[in-house]
């Protein structure tokens, strides 16, 4: 069973703590991770976009010029895609980009992540964030003592609207429970901050 340092606010060692084989000793299989975040990125795309076609523009009911006679070549309506302000051809019309992954497949890629980050010495785990009042400085004092630099995210096993307040103006710094895990977060973090109650949530939720 995998063991790493359990911190207190200061960033002082207090013991250890031991991690769950399920999410922290998993198989890292990078194929797996690679489609799981591609499939969560697809799906936060909003898919809006829209033009008309030829049959959608306004106007064209009449023949622009007669069939025979001008030298021209033949036409049959102004909202032809060769014309100005005419239709699309294979424009983009509202549609989905969500990609549908097995449960197991999301399941492995999420477990991989989590080995893979403290392979690395990326997650650290925190005693409690202990927050008396929302204030950012006391978040950043906590943070800097714990050496998390560039971009963390910070992992609470339940709603607290103290660090997540307190972590609002830090354009660097997320929060996210412990039951919301997600690839794409984990792997964008330089550091994962967990807080130790957040341990059970995730063992309960995910392994």
């Amino acid at each position: 069973m995998p063991q790493t340092t359990l911190y207190d606010r200061t960033g002082a060692s207090i013991g250890s703590v031991e991690l769950s084989d399920e999410l922290f000793a998993a198989p890292v299989n990078a194929a797996v991770i690679h489609q799981v975040v591609t499939a969560q990125l697809a799906g936060r795309r909003l898919g809006t976009s829209d033009t008309k076609t030829r049959g959608e523009v306004r106007g064209g009911g009449r023949k622009p010029y007669r069939q025979k006679g001008t030298g021209r070549a033949r036409q049959g309506s102004r909202t032809a895609p060769h014309y100005r302000g005419g239709g699309v051809v294979f424009g983009p019309h509202p549609r989905s980009y969500e990609q549908r992954l097995p449960k197991k497949m999301r399941q492995l890629a999420l477990r991989g992540a989590l080995t893979a980050k403290l392979a690395d010495g990326e997650i650290k785990v925190l005693d409690s964030f202990g927050l008396d009042a929302i204030k950012t400085r006391d978040l950043v004092g906590v943070l800097a003592a714990l050496t998390a630099s560039g971009r963390v995210l910070l992992v609470a096993p339940n709603a607290d609207e103290k660090l997540r307040l307190s972590a609002r103006n830090l354009p660097t710094v997320d929060v996210i429970l412990a039951d919301s895990l997600n690839v794409v977060a984990l792997l964008r973090a330089n550091t994962v901050v967990i807080e130790q109650p957040a341990l059970a949530r995730m063992q309960e939720v995910y392994a």
